[in-house]
């Protein structure tokens, strides 16, 4: 359900639309950018736009970070080009007459900017192209929906917040009717923005909520990951309510995690993943992927864990997973194999919490030249 260019011509023609936000994504997995009146974007803005550079050295506050060649007071914080890839473009339901695209980033020489989130996807993706395979990958985000606005939870400096809920809810129908007004306008606002949503579920927190998406290509996955981040908090914000990503707000209450499914496939869309003649029908290279994910495991959480706050959602009895393993279908280990012994098999990353930037988590970090088994390197199965 992406809008094709000459759909946003037509619809600027008419007044159907008259803003497009053209955007990247920052180190955090925010968007970030700049709103076009729809006719200039028409003419001119699609072609590129410019930012500062200092977007992609900033933290979590938006202040800028010394210490980067990239992008410093020495430097002088010059410009970035952003070039909008138009196969991202879409209406944005929750938005009046409200369009949006997705930016790559280049420098002043043309040259992509290789630490920007999206160009590290993609080079991933390109490595992987070049071995004849290609990757599906799905997202589960979790959050909690709070029964105050933004600005009321800032006045009160962040204290005695108030949940969309008072006790676990997880899989509870009951609880998760009463936010019915939220999350209704949150699946149908993502599913009119072409994100192809399975559904939400409550979770163990009071409040606490999950949304479901369809498998995809790892760089749309990111994409949408990132979209539906973004579009429930605008929505939430719309209904005088509130939603956090954090890993752990509360140290008392269930964390929030993004489990990452993915799987590999050839180009031509055969599963590399299932072999009926192999124990549990995992083909070797699934053995090898999982492989490679535990060796690496250790690197990769700087990026599934990102920030202080992500060490507090690791506990032990918890469904946070404290240890490097793999298991079938459990739920306790750092890496799930789900639908094994089908075309279904994939593996879930179960490591990272929800405050995750998935173009920069998503890279395939299986190392098939010197990974040849998961059993060769001692691992443990629950």
């Amino acid at each position: 359900m992406n809008l094709k260019f000459e759909e946003l011509k037509r619809d600027v023609a008419s007044g159907a639309i008259d803003t497009v936000i053209a955007c990247m994504v920052d180190m955090q997995g925010r968007l970030v950018g700049k709103r076009f009146q729809g006719d200039f974007f028409v003419k001119h803005g699609y072609l590129e736009t410019h930012a500062c550079n200092y977007l992609l050295a900033n933290d979590i506050e938006m202040e800028p970070v010394a210490g980067y060649t990239c992008s410093s007071w020495e430097a002088g914080y010059g410009d970035f080009v952003l070039k909008p890839d138009l196969s991202t473009l879409r209406r944005i339901p929750w938005l009046e007459a409200t369009a949006l695209v997705i930016c790559d980033v280049f420098d002043q020489c043309q040259e992509p900017v290789a630490h920007s989130p999206r160009q590290i996807l993609q080079e991933q993706l390109r490595r992987l192209n070049e071995r004849g395979m290609a990757a599906c990958f799905a997202s589960e985000l979790e959050f909690y929906l709070f029964d105050e606005s933004y600005e009321y939870i800032s006045m009160k400096k962040f204290r005695d917040l108030l949940t969309s809920g008072t006790y676990n809810q997880d899989y509870h129908i009951l609880s998760t009717s009463r936010q019915e007004s939220v999350m209704r306008r949150i699946r149908n606002g993502l599913h009119g923005a072409g994100i192809a949503i399975e559904c939400s579920k409550g979770e163990s927190g009071p409040g606490q909520g999950e949304i479901n998406v369809r498998y995809a290509d790892p760089l749309v996955m990111a994409d949408q990951h990132t979209l539906i981040k973004h579009g429930t908090k605008e929505i939430a914000s719309q209904e005088n309510r509130a939603i956090t990503y954090m890993a752990k707000w509360n140290y008392q209450l269930a964390g929030s995690s993004s489990h990452i499914h993915s799987s590999l496939w050839t180009l031509d869309g055969a599963p590399l993943f299932f072999d009926r003649n192999s124990p549990y029908g995992m083909a070797n290279v699934m053995r090898h992927y999982l492989a490679g994910l535990l060796k690496y495991s250790r690197d990769i959480t700087l990026f599934l864990a990102p920030y202080v706050n992500s060490y507090k959602r690791f506990q032990e009895g918890t469904f946070a997973p404290t240890k490097a393993v793999w298991s079938p279908d459990n739920r306790t280990a750092g890496f799930r194999v789900c639908g094994e012994g089908s075309y279904a098999a994939r593996v879930e990353c179960r490591i990272g919490g929800a405050d995750l930037n998935l173009r920069i988590s998503a890279n395939v970090t299986a190392d098939f030249g010197n990974v040849t088994d998961s059993a060769g390197l001692g691992v443990a199965r629950c």
